[in-house]
């Protein structure tokens, strides 16, 4: 196992950001690591990386527990923590050059080279990182996670800030590390991790509520299904209440709801009914099975 966390917990004072949290981790596997704000993601990867100790259980990396030798497991990990640290007045190539100096790397200039190429720096390796946007100083702040080589990457809302092509570009390039590196990152990104793994973890006020793949935990919620209505009029939800086979009801906008059921088709047809029968115009009307948003809001609720 790449990383192993047994009865993890941290208290900070009375409050318990993470409560006796327990997971594997196989190289080759990329897990997105999903919460609400506050849920203790950044805290148990602070603990894997040995930013932070433990208040009980054990983070096991490569085989080497974190908290007794701490030296040891972070060379074999790349970490990008959320608030990504950089000097700003240093250049591209330059700051690289230094983090392999840190980590004692011996084909210096072949493995910048490389790195540089790895995360698409090529063209602004020559700046400042204070001159680059936020999307450029997240790919330095991976490069200096990569420059090393290690088995496993920790990455903390790797995406946070990028324009949709900067996403996209990053998404690639994990996914392409995940092939012989042990990946677990987080995001508030769905659709990320929806593109990436297989596998999610999902934490709620500290513990774990979900840890399987995507497939699993949707095949799992069969029974869940959604109906999108978009009306022309202002309809009021009452009205939406008299439907059959309805379990909830979201009013997404003035026009538009969200419909959660058991039986979608009969709600389509009880729409179109309704619809006539009160005289109302109905824009669009489809259905949805379970997506990971929707799992992720009926466990974290």
């Amino acid at each position: 196992m790449s990383i192993t966390v047994t009865n993890l917990s941290k208290n900070y004072g009375t409050q318990k950001a993470i409560d006796a949290i327990s997971f594997t981790i196989n190289k080759g596997e990329i897990v997105g690591f999903l919460g609400p704000n506050g849920a203790g993601k950044s805290t148990t990867m602070k603990i894997i990386t040995g930013y932070l100790t433990a208040s009980a259980g054990t983070a096991v990396v490569c085989g080497i527990p974190v908290e007794e030798n701490n030296n040891e497991s972070k060379k074999r990990i790349g970490y990008l923590p959320e608030a990504n640290p950089l000097y700003h007045d240093m250049y591209v190539r330059e700051y690289i050059d230094f983090v392999t100096r840190l980590h004692a790397v011996t084909n210096k200039k072949e493995k910048i080279e490389e790195i540089i190429k790895t995360v698409g720096l090529s063209v602004e390796a020559n700046k400042k990182i204070g001159q680059l946007s936020k999307g450029y100083k997240q790919r330095v702040g991976l490069a200096a996670a990569l420059v090393h080589d290690p088995e496993v990457l920790i990455l903390d809302e790797p995406t946070s800030g990028l324009d949709p092509n900067q996403i996209v570009e990053i998404r690639e390039v994990i996914k392409k590390l995940g092939v012989n590196k042990t990946v677990l990152f987080s995001s508030h990104i769905l659709q990320e991790v929806q593109a990436i793994c297989d596998r999610v973890i999902i934490i709620s006020k500290g513990k774990i509520v979900a840890d399987d793949s995507l497939l699993n935990l949707q095949k799992g919620k069969t029974d869940e299904h959604f109906v999108l209505v978009e009306f022309k009029e202002t309809v009021s939800p009452d009205l939406l209440q008299t439907l059959d086979y309805i379990s909830d009801i979201e009013h997404l906008q003035a026009f538009q709801f969200k419909l959660k059921t058991f039986n979608p088709e009969a709600v389509r047809k009880q729409l179109l009914e309704l619809s006539l029968k009160n005289n109302l115009n109905i824009v669009s009307l489809q259905s949805e099975s379970n997506s990971l948003e929707g799992i992720f809001k009926s466990l974290t609720n």
